[in-house]
């Protein structure tokens, strides 16, 4: 649901968090087979501790979609216009994540008033697993 008023939106605001249930095996087996990344680190243990990993652990464009849900629910998807991110950790099971974003200014890109969005996803611990910025027009 787009409850927000784009033409009202100001450098300084907040999107509303988007906390996930945490990570676990069921869900990283459903987003393989949605996205077609059948990756055996992110599926099989057996796969995972052979490369020297305790466990199976998200995809980071599992990470991803969790940050263009909080930006789509803030916005229309249609609005979206950039979504750039640095992988900054591993996310494991049993983390929670909470994706989160903040209007850091509005400019003119082209004939389009933007809000340059930064945005992130942390676990529970709040240690931070994708950071990045998004573009979404106002107009």
């Amino acid at each position: 649901m787009h409850t927000t008023c784009l033409a009202d939106v100001r450098a300084g605001q907040e999107l509303p968090a988007t906390t996930l249930p945490p990570v676990d095996r069921t869900m990283l087996a459903l987003f393989a087979g949605a996205s077609g990344d059948h990756n055996p680190i992110h599926i099989d243990i057996d796969f995972a501790r052979r490369a020297g990993m305790p466990d199976v652990f998200a995809h980071g464009m599992l990470g991803m979609a969790w940050m263009g849900r909080l930006l789509t629910r803030w916005a229309p998807q249609s609005r979206l216009r950039r979504m750039d991110a640095r992988f900054m950790g591993i996310t494991h099971l049993g983390n929670q994540i909470t994706c989160r974003g903040k209007v850091v200014e509005i400019i003119e890109i082209g004939n389009e008033r933007c809000a340059r969005i930064e945005v992130s996803t942390a676990n529970q611990y709040g240690q931070t697993k994708i950071a990045g910025e998004a573009l979404i027009a106002l107009d």
